[in-house]
């Protein structure tokens, strides 16, 4: 089972905050830290002092940290054309020598683009399936030839298809709840699916619908990473848990019915119900990204019975 730390910025942080979370994630021995792509808070947090961008965050991790894995939960697609996010993707890749992954969603939140006046478009699913077409596409094809896309929402001609990535594939992760569109979508594009904030029960029959629209396109079962983002809240004792609980403005009881909430032995367990049912890997939602000693207690005494 893997582990990866995963941020939510917008809540409030500036890049030195990030930084140090990423350097603890990788000295600790985490797998990646991602973090969303969100310009507004959201709660009663004030946000301050306001929203940092997620490809600039990446881009300056990517030449200050040497192993971890980086990437978005999720990059929305209404912020950025495709064809410069598949630039800038690529880009970051290469500043990070080939660590970089990419996950893509439609976008949700309308506050934020009423705020930051970003169009938030009413067909965004079918513009998603668009963006990954172009962004997968221009990735994948070779120099000196060119790539074209002629679609309901985009329309590329003659493109030289540059700057090429690090990686011979970036990683493509698509997730959510939705019961037809969405395992369709991962089917065909993804290389990992990851579904947020979900019961085991609920997970165990979203992965199933995944899995069974990668048998119908013609792809290997094991094709897809399949994953689950759940917020964490760890403690030695009730004690901690509870004053990490009110850190965050959550009740333990509720942490521990919908993420992973208690001692270390508590959360091993509740993740190993996880992992019976296919999931592989698991993003720790870190919403105090002030408490470094809450990674270290994760790596010293979750991560190391997983391992």
């Amino acid at each position: 089972m893997d582990l990866r730390i995963f941020t939510e910025p917008q809540q409030g942080a500036t890049y030195d905050t990030l930084l140090a979370v990423a350097k603890a994630t990788e000295d600790l021995g985490f797998d990646a830290f991602f973090r969303s792509d969100h310009y507004l808070r959201m709660g009663s947090t004030d946000g301050l002092p306001g929203p940092t961008d997620a490809w600039i965050t990446l881009a300056g991790l990517a030449r200050e940290t040497k192993r971890i894995r980086l990437g978005t939960l999720m990059t929305a697609g209404t912020f950025r054309l495709p064809g410069v996010l598949a630039i800038q993707v690529a880009q970051v890749d290469q500043m990070s020598g080939g660590r970089v992954e990419l996950g893509l969603g439609a976008g949700w939140f309308e506050e934020e683009h009423t705020a930051y006046g970003i169009p938030f478009p009413k067909e965004k699913f079918a513009r998603l399936e668009e963006q990954l077409a172009i962004v997968t596409g221009l990735w994948e094809t070779k120099p000196g030839d060119t790539f074209d896309f002629h679609g309901t929402y985009y329309d590329l001609k003659d493109s030289p298809a540059l700057p090429k990535p690090a990686q011979q594939r970036i990683p493509v992760l698509i997730g959510g709840h939705g019961a037809v569109r969405t395992p369709r979508l991962a089917a065909r594009y993804a290389d990992e699916f990851n579904i947020p904030f979900a019961s085991v029960e609920d997970s165990e029959r979203q992965f199933g619908r995944v899995r069974a629209a990668v048998a119908e396109a013609g792809r290997p079962a094991d094709a897809l990473t399949y994953s689950n983002a759940l917020v964490v809240c760890v403690g030695k004792d009730d004690q901690e848990v509870a004053r990490r609980a009110a850190a965050i403005g959550r009740e333990v009881d509720d942490l521990k019915a919908n993420g992973l909430a208690g001692s270390p032995a508590e959360v091993v367990d509740r993740i190993g119900r996880f992992a019976e049912i296919g999931s592989q890997r698991v993003y720790l939602q870190i919403l105090d990204l002030s408490d470094l000693d809450h990674l270290e207690l994760i790596s010293a005494q979750v991560q190391s019975q997983l391992s």
